[in-house]
């Protein structure tokens, strides 16, 4: 059997008269230079939220961390050993925390919970 007999992307498709007709509205978008699809889906529609069709929304085109994948060790250890799998790989890495591992809440934290313990039924 021939792969062109069961793989049927080979060529750019198109919307057929039935699923147009049975579509309401239908955008077809990609990033110009081809970039990740499901991100820029996540941002388009982030944006979508963000406005209610009169103005165009003020939002930024990429998020901190953007394209890239991001690991989080949480030991020092965990650091090396993932610098070494990047070296293997051949992949650049940024280091954003430069080796602090302390993580803290913020000050505006509310540690105090509002629900009064629960200390048993009484007797």
């Amino acid at each position: 059997m021939r792969a062109a007999e069961f793989i049927t992307e080979d060529q750019v498709g198109k919307v057929g008269h039935r699923r147009q007709q049975a579509t309401v509205g239908l955008n077809k978008f990609r990033h110009p230079d081809r970039a990740d699809r499901v991100y820029e889906l996540n941002r388009v529609m982030m944006a979508v939220a963000s406005t209610d069709g009169t103005f165009v929304p003020d939002i930024d085109q990429e998020s901190w961390v953007g394209r890239h994948n991001v690991a989080t060790p949480y030991t020092r250890q965990e650091q090396e050993m993932l610098e070494k799998a990047f070296a293997a790989v051949g992949t650049d890495f940024e280091d954003l925390n430069h080796g602090d591992y302390q993580s803290q809440e913020v000050k505006s934290t509310n540690k105090t919970s509002p629900i009064k313990g629960f200390k048993g039924y009484p007797r």
